[in-house]
């Protein structure tokens, strides 16, 4: 999975609309690059909206629903977050969307939008708010905890992925780097050397 652009609106310190093209020569030049800033200038909600985005929940807030929402900015009546990523050369669209009651501050939250779309088509793959984070997980390959282990290592969880155990690491590592493949022929070549035994 590769990310190609993330879109996010008036969630926590990040009052307004913003724009992350990924694909700006910046990070395209780089390997690697780090968000930084100051306490309460919006590292973490980038994570969190990228989160949002495909899983529709957070790793601080957990779930978000029609009930209560933490993320979205005070003093505002809606919020959003979008991020198209690139699977195998594809590019899928994933955005959550809350507002409240005509969009007033104050008014009464509305049901969650959540929605995975085909961005050459424009077609909705998934939009029932029970299916998108297992359509995201077969997508992906990643469920939300091994994608926030593996891929954010948001404030603190870094130190959380050196603390699984010896099994769960060897399979994020594997997922993230694409190894996974060469257990799977290992299995195969095991299971065939047993057959003819």
């Amino acid at each position: 999975m590769r990310l190609i652009e993330l879109r996010l609106k008036n969630l926590n310190s990040l009052k307004g609309e913003w724009l992350i093209d990924f694909t700006d020569p910046a990070f395209i030049s780089e390997g690697i690059f780090a968000i930084t800033g100051h306490t309460g200038a919006g590292k973490t909600t980038i994570l969190d909206a990228i989160c949002l985005a495909l899983y529709s929940q957070t790793p601080r807030l957990g779930d978000i629903t029609g009930a209560s929402n933490e993320m979205m900015t005070q003093g505002t009546g809606e919020c959003s977050a979008e991020v198209v990523i690139e699977i195998g050369g594809k590019h899928y669209r994933c955005f959550w969307y809350q507002h409240r009651a005509h969009k007033k501050p104050k008014g009464k939250l509305a049901s969650i939008i959540h929605e995975i779309s085909d961005v050459e088509t424009g077609d909705i793959l998934e939009d029932a708010k029970s299916k998108t984070a297992p359509f995201i997980k077969e997508l992906i390959g990643m469920d939300f905890s091994q994608f926030t282990r593996s891929i954010m290592l948001a404030q603190g969880g870094f130190a959380a992925f050196l603390k699984s155990d010896t099994w769960e690491r060897a399979a994020i590592l594997e997922k993230i780097t694409g190894t996974d493949i060469y257990a799977q022929i290992s299995k195969n070549v095991f299971e065939k050397k047993r057959d003819k035994a």
